[in-house]
């Protein structure tokens, strides 16, 4: 981290404050484990610290320590609104636009709170006073550490290590994706040894699939097909799949990894259908130095990181499946 940053997080965080953590809207592992465990260490040092989720998360994440204190805006607007307007600091982790919040956007811009943006995503915007943007590092969670070792290593605990080593492995791919370094793994050895159990975390994470979720991955893998004369492959699942299946929120997380486990398949994207928000969910993997930020951005209004990445579609499951065939007959892989 660079000195001014870390002076700037002393001041702000000088003396006792009231604290809102929001996660961008449905959290991940990464997201999670930030707010979660930036939480556990602001309250230790004597702020009175809460997170606001812009909605509910997958049951596989309901485990981690001190996720049941989350307050979830679609089930507390009250609350959340009350907790916002009384903050003087907002921190927003694993997000860098606030329309990545839904409805809590126009309850953060009114605020007189200091925003303090902490993100591993390319092309930030510019809402917070102090924003901490490192795209190089592969999470969030790790930039929390980097960040809770400078302000006191001596703070992190079972809890906070096991958070953080949860956001870094789910968004590390199991530390398998390209911006996993060296020290990375070294940030892995040192909460193991604050506590972090690494077989039990992903045996929570990965190892708790429902008979249900294991039939719809079933059903994307007999949907997946390749493009002739292409390393790419793609999956689609409609809303009549995902209800045969009894979908609940999260199922179908990780699913698109799966096309990259094919022989030669450097691009693999996985198309779901939402029938209630009305558009396609899309999320995007690659091998190499093909950047899929860059695709999802220029055909399906998304982006992320180079290797992963999301969007959508607001047309139907076929038309966007036809609208991808023809996006990547354009592309050099």
């Amino acid at each position: 981290m660079k000195k001014e940053l870390i002076i700037a997080f002393d001041e702000v965080l000088s003396n006792s404050k009231k604290i809102i953590i929001i996660p961008h809207k449905n959290p991940d592992g990464d997201a999670l484990g930030s707010t979660l465990s930036l939480n556990f260490f602001l309250n230790k040092i004597g702020h009175k610290s809460h997170i606001i989720s812009p909605n509910d998360y997958p049951d596989f994440l309901k485990w981690m320590p001190g996720q049941e204190e989350i307050i979830k805006f679609t089930y507390n607007e009250k609350r959340s609104k009350e907790l916002i307007e009384s903050a003087d600091l907002i921190f927003t982790l694993d997000f860098n636009n606030l329309s990545r919040i839904d409805e809590l956007e126009p309850l953060v811009e009114k605020s007189k709170a200091i925003k303090i943006m902490i993100d591993h995503h390319e092309n930030p915007s510019k809402y917070a006073q102090i924003s901490y943007s490192e795209p190089s590092i592969g999470s969030t969670c790790e930039m929390i550490f980097n960040l809770l070792y400078e302000l006191n290593k001596n703070l992190i605990d079972e809890k906070i290590a096991t958070c953080l080593y949860t956001g870094i492995m789910t968004d590390s791919g199991s530390f398998r994706f390209p911006s996993t370094t060296g020290k990375t793994h070294k940030i892995i050895s040192n909460l193991i040894e604050k506590g972090a159990n690494n077989s039990e975390v992903h045996q929570r994470i990965y190892d708790s699939y429902t008979l249900d979720r294991m039939q719809l991955l079933g059903t994307a893998l007999s949907n997946l097909k390749k493009i002739d004369s292409l390393p790419v492959v793609y999956i689609t699942l409609s809303q009549e799949e995902l209800n045969q299946n009894n979908f609940k929120k999260g199922d179908t997380e990780g699913f698109v990894n799966y096309g990259l486990n094919l022989k030669g398949i450097l691009f693999t994207v996985i198309m779901i259908e939402n029938e209630q928000d009305k558009i396609i969910k899309m999320s995007f993997r690659s091998k190499g130095s093909f950047d899929v930020n860059q695709f999802a951005k220029k055909y399906f209004n998304g982006g992320g990181h180079v290797n992963a990445a999301g969007g959508i579609s607001h047309f139907s499951l076929k038309e966007t499946e036809s609208k991808f065939l023809s996006a990547v007959e354009k592309i050099k892989i």
